[in-house]
């Protein structure tokens, strides 16, 4: 069985739901048994002094092969999989802890950034054969989920750990560009986990072929 760690956020800003908090309750309800892989999911908060210890410690407790990372980018048209985490914190609003650091590092002196480890192209690939938008970005910000994503990435390097990470940025649900002060582009909450689901399916190929090798 392949372990995989699946996150998303609990909802913020003036966001009444996040779509990756949705998904990654939808796949928890499901039995992914046929498909070889043993999912635990964690709705991290919005808060850059509480998320990255939450995420480390159930890497350190669960030891899974991946740890997946969602999050919410209401001005994307597709699933964006991320492929750079950078050191930099610069909130444009304050998180759920009322906290809103400005130019400053997510580890002091650490590296400028870190790439994802996931099979990014062969994952947007997958969603794309399924007639699924999905897109290679190089940018996940410098809010928290960029935070988380850097983290991740630092914590498994330092302490050796053999974990693949990345980070993939959801689209706003077309309820939540109903309700959008101004027109924003919509995927449907269906339609992310079908793509979901493939891309997961590629990584669990990826470790049987690395296991195999």
């Amino acid at each position: 069985m392949t372990r995989i760690l699946l996150t998303g956020f609990e909802s913020f800003g003036s966001a009444t739901i996040n779509p990756s908090e949705q998904l990654a309750r939808r796949l928890a309800t499901e039995d992914h048994s046929a498909d070889e892989i043993e999912l635990f999911t964690e709705i991290l908060p919005v808060a850059a002094r509480h998320a990255p210890a939450i995420i480390e410690r159930r890497l350190i407790e669960l030891q899974p092969d991946y740890c997946v990372m969602l999050g919410l980018a209401e001005d994307r048209s597709a699933i964006s999989i991320e492929r750079v985490a950078i050191n930099l914190l610069d909130f444009r609003i304050p998180d759920n802890a009322n906290d809103q650091p400005i130019d400053e590092p997510v580890v002091l002196a650490g590296p400028e950034a870190y790439f994802s480890t996931l099979p990014v192209r062969a994952m947007r690939d997958a969603s794309a054969t399924i007639g699924i938008p999905a897109e290679l970005s190089l940018t996940a910000g410098a809010f928290v989920c960029n935070q988380v994503f850097y983290r991740v990435q630092h914590f498994c390097a330092v302490n050796a750990l053999d974990i693949a990470s990345g980070f993939i940025h959801l689209p706003a649900t077309p309820e939540m560009a109903a309700q959008a002060p101004r027109p924003i582009p919509s995927m449907s909450l269906d339609a992310m986990v079908a793509g979901l689901r493939v891309m997961l399916g590629v990584v669990v190929r990826e470790q049987r072929e690395h296991v195999s090798f």
